[in-house]
């Protein structure tokens, strides 16, 4: 008999990620140019929460406005005046390499701004490690929290690139979640050279099982349907620890990626916190359109990492 499992509500996932973080001790935290609402009260909710100690960075007068508008105490916290995006960017960035913070989040900037100081070679954050971006997702339907990767840095990588973002994504989830079930996505579940991905995919497999990827149990190649659903697993005739029931979703590109992603958001309605891994700190990379709960959430995955990682940090570049 197939396993039948509830999913519990979206909610109740991202709260059970907000409860481990409050046990913990909050983590330093530079958020960059917060000017709007969303942008300032998620970081300040967490910082009531007990998740993160923020500094905010960019235009002092106008955090201290939008601050009084919404009814926000802000003379806890301290504010880093800096005029505009760019220039908080950089400066941010410069915070977390002076060592002020050990996360850092993007406010209501382009992603573009916030990434281009991170990735500079002299000043920026980056390491050994390809830096890639991991979606959390609470979908209502499915049972378990899904992480997609990567849907947000990465265009077309190559099969390195793709070991560095299947390893990011096992080591957030191993960061107080569990040791994850990682399905490489494709369009089929058989391996063949008309399709790319699935060599890939077969490659990531085989460096699973020869230690160049540790931490997490990986299949591939499978398609969306027998990755997360056992039924589809069975009438494919798969047989796998990860078929039916991947935490871990790993797609051949940016482009197969951010469809699924606001697939599972808009169809779906599911919630999608967003962080970057691979620098030296995790980045908490929200969309200016998410929630402050998302936002919240996001914190909290980071901090659950920037935790671990205290144990075992990424090597500089």
């Amino acid at each position: 008999m197939l396993e039948q499992r509830v999913a519990p509500p979206a909610s109740e996932k991202y709260e059970r990620l907000i409860e481990r973080a409050r046990v913990l001790q909050p983590i330093p935290t530079v958020v960059v140019y917060p000017c709007d609402e969303t942008s300032l009260r998620g970081p300040l909710e967490a910082a009531e929460a007990g998740i993160i100690e923020p500094t905010l960075v960019g235009p002092a007068a106008t955090i201290r406005r939008i601050g009084g508008e919404l009814g926000l105490e802000l003379g806890a916290y301290k504010i880093v005046d800096v005029a505009g995006s760019v220039e908080s960017a950089e400066r941010g960035v410069a915070l977390i390499r002076d060592g002020t913070g050990e996360v850092l989040m993007k406010g209501s900037l382009h992603t573009d701004e916030l990434m281009h100081a991170v990735m500079k070679t002299a000043t920026g954050l980056r390491t050994a490690r390809r830096i890639s971006h991991v979606f959390v997702m609470a979908v209502p339907s499915y049972p378990e929290t899904l992480f997609v990767t990567d849907a947000a840095i990465n265009i077309a990588p190559d099969l390195d690139a793709k070991r560095d973002i299947v390893q990011n994504a096992i080591d957030l989830h191993l960061a107080g979640i569990g040791t994850p079930r990682v399905a490489i996505l494709s369009a089929v579940e058989t391996v063949t050279t008309k399709i790319p991905s699935t060599i890939d995919a077969a490659a990531l497999c085989k460096m699973a099982e020869r230690g160049q990827i540790t931490g997490g149990i990986v299949d591939g190649p499978l398609a969306f349907d027998n990755a997360i659903d056992p039924e589809a697993a069975r009438i494919k005739g798969i047989t796998s620890p990860v078929a039916g029931r991947a935490q871990i979703l790993v797609v051949p590109d940016l482009e197969a990626g951010n469809m699924l992603a606001k697939n599972l958001t808009f169809m779906l309605k599911a919630d999608a916190a967003g962080i970057v891994l691979g620098a030296r700190v995790p980045i908490v990379l929200t969309s200016r359109a998410d929630s402050v709960r998302v936002r919240m959430a996001s914190c909290a995955v980071a901090q659950l990492y920037a935790h671990a990682r205290r144990a075992s940090p990424v090597p500089a570049a």
